[in-house]
């Protein structure tokens, strides 16, 4: 069974965006994974498609309505559906490499894309979802960061990359940084690739790479080596 992916949004006529090309449309193209959008006006009990109100307790802005929320997840994930519900949301765990294969192991995702100033907690509480950071800003809404999350986790779903070796020394991957890549011409504009990559000495590349990737990640995330 292929990984599912169910987004809840307001502007579903912003996908597939970037997960329509290259090896992540691909991918869905070989049937590794599908993606099925939800509008979640279509869950609006009113003539006019409400799906927001003002805060409780007054304030600026919209928040999005938990009975039509809800309503939206019941309709894409029942009751025993094993997918995780995630909620983009700038108070979420952030997301991690780890998070992300994990996730990519599993029958897929129902992920809800927030907008105006959030959602209804009781919402959120109801039906389980778990919030999930992209990173400490605020973005306008949870669709551009439901493509990074989506991105992310279907790379690394077997047979969507070519080699299952393209990312095994990727940052992350060995709780460091990945080391610096180089490629022809031999010289750029007065800078040489490191002898020892083409000195064809395997052992010597490999001890470089591990002390390159060492190196980055004690000067830029020092925290991973905690």
């Amino acid at each position: 069974m292929s990984f599912a992916a169910d987004i809840i949004t307001l502007f579903p006529e912003l996908f597939p965006g970037p997960l329509g090309a290259s090896v992540i449309g691909r991918g869905a193209a070989q049937g590794h994974w599908s993606l099925n959008l939800v509008q979640l006006r279509d869950f609006a009990p009113d003539r006019h498609r409400s799906v927001d109100d003002t805060p409780a307790g007054g304030g600026a802005g919209m928040v999005l309505k938990p009975d039509v929320l809800a309503a939206a997840i019941d309709a894409v994930a029942h009751q025993n559906d094993p997918r995780p519900r995630l909620l983009m949301s700038p108070r979420g765990k952030p997301l991690t490499q780890a998070r992300a294969r994990a996730l990519a192991a599993g029958p897929g995702v129902v992920i809800v894309c927030g907008r105006f100033e959030g959602i209804d907690e009781r919402v959120i509480e109801a039906r389980n979802l778990e919030e999930i950071s992209i990173g400490d800003y605020v973005l306008a809404g949870g669709e551009v960061a439901a493509m990074v999350l989506l991105e992310s986790v279907v790379r690394l779903i077997p047979g969507v990359l070519g080699k299952d070796e393209s990312n095994a020394d990727e940052s992350f991957e060995n709780g460091v940084l990945e080391y610096p890549q180089y490629t022809r011409p031999q010289s750029f504009e007065g800078r040489e690739i490191p002898a020892v990559l083409t000195s064809g000495d395997h052992g010597k590349v490999e001890k470089w790479r591990r002390e390159e990737s060492l190196k980055l990640t004690r000067a830029r995330r020092p925290d991973l080596l905690k």
